[in-house]
């Protein structure tokens, strides 16, 4: 039997990291599709831990042999993408797969596997807490942050196409109630 595709989307700065690490933790039986990107790793972010690095060339030329599930090129030469190798050989072998991608990607992936994914939009309680995470963070410039809460804004826009939206005003509550989402439907047939 095929296995199941749990897809999690937010804004940057909501959550999504910290609530997957946490689910990674629980021991469901998940396995994590490590994204792509263009952008340069953070802080002790590792190739092929937190994502695989590729440089803007590399990503170009990965999509232009259709090693991509979703990508978007979100900023000038800064794409995020799944690639089909991280999802498809473990659904065919029968594992569940979380993958945390942005929210037009996600919308586009539950396109594509219908019932067999669940989609999840991780929001922030605001728009303000939201900034102020973000410039606690610390990884960010300010014009880095402008973009990504006016990108926030628009992604809000869209968390309605989701199959269920948690909102991450109070992390230990978001974390348990992502648990048991995931749980419900990966023990339903």
């Amino acid at each position: 039997m095929d296995g199941k595709l749990i897809i999690l989307s937010a804004p940057s700065g909501a959550g999504k990291s910290t609530i997957i690490n946490h689910i990674l933790q629980e021991g469901l039986p998940l396995q994590f599709s490590v994204s792509a990107t263009s952008r340069p790793p953070r802080g002790n972010e590792q190739d092929g831990v937190e994502y695989y690095f590729l440089s803007p060339e590399t990503f170009r030329e990965r999509i232009r042999k259709g090693d991509f599930i979703e990508y978007e090129e979100v900023y000038p030469d800064r794409f995020y993408g799944t690639l089909k190798s991280e999802v498809e050989e473990n659904l065919r072998n029968g594992k569940n797969v979380i993958t945390d991608v942005d929210v037009a990607g996600g919308i586009n992936i539950k396109k594509m596997y219908g019932d067999k994914a669940l989609l999840l939009f991780i929001q922030p309680p605001s728009i303000e807490e939201l900034k102020r995470r973000l410039e606690t963070r610390g990884t960010d410039s300010p014009e880095v942050i402008a973009d990504r809460i006016s990108k926030a804004s628009y992604e809000l826009s869209l968390a309605s196409q989701y199959d269920q939206v948690i909102v991450n005003d109070d992390l230990e509550k978001a974390k348990q109630k992502t648990v048991n989402t995931i749980n419900k439907f990966i023990s339903h047939s």
